[in-house]
């Protein structure tokens, strides 16, 4: 897999747990740390991204590649489930923007991670040498909340009950202990290939 850039474009309209979910599974009845709660939210759901390269929430990426593979190799997708590309552009040898025609390459997300090749009568078009030369747009996600699967949810609950119970100025005590079942939960997620 050759090195990419990741930059969000349309952040995820909703997080994958509602206040009310994670205030259920902590059992708390009051709203006076629903911000705090939100907080922890947002945050397992990061370090769930982050772990998995998967997108919970539908969000909209420009991935950036230094340039396209070499011959007919796939031009692997870091960001899945990948619902879509919306479209691949790129600095020709002259520097000049490019948008690649979608009739030119063809797109897999059946698999994980998506791909893109050239057509059967295409090739990957010439880039400049320089860093961020291709962008893929990518639109990525389960979909809505509803369609994000329990195991990374139950991986979520674990961690912001951990959070909540530890929180303060010093480092959460075991969190090798917490990873190891965290992880537990979102190998359940793997159902292909990894990077």
């Amino acid at each position: 897999m050759q090195p990419y850039g990741l930059s969000l474009l349309t952040a995820p309209a909703t997080e994958p747990l509602t206040t009310a979910e994670a205030k259920a599974h902590l059992r708390v009845q009051h709203a006076d740390e629903d911000t705090l709660i939100d907080g922890l939210v947002k945050a397992a759901r990061q370090l769930v991204e982050d772990r998995t390269g998967r997108q919970l929430v539908t969000a909209t990426w420009d991935v950036t590649f230094d340039r396209f593979p070499c011959g007919r190799e796939r031009l692997k997708l870091p960001k899945f489930p990948t619902q879509s590309v919306t479209s691949v552009t790129y600095k020709d040898t002259n520097g000049d923007p490019q948008t690649w025609p979608t009739a030119d390459y063809r797109v897999d997300t059946k698999r994980e991670p998506a791909v893109i090749a050239p057509a059967a009568s295409a090739y990957y078009p010439s880039t400049i040498r320089e860093p961020a030369a291709v962008t893929v747009r990518v639109v990525a996600g389960y979909g809505a909340a509803s369609a994000v699967p329990q195991a990374a949810k139950q991986a979520m609950y674990l961690i912001i009950a951990h959070l909540y119970e530890h929180r303060g100025d010093e480092a959460p005590p075991m969190m090798g202990d917490l990873m190891l079942s965290v992880d537990a939960w979102l190998r359940l997620l793997d159902s292909g290939e990894w990077f």
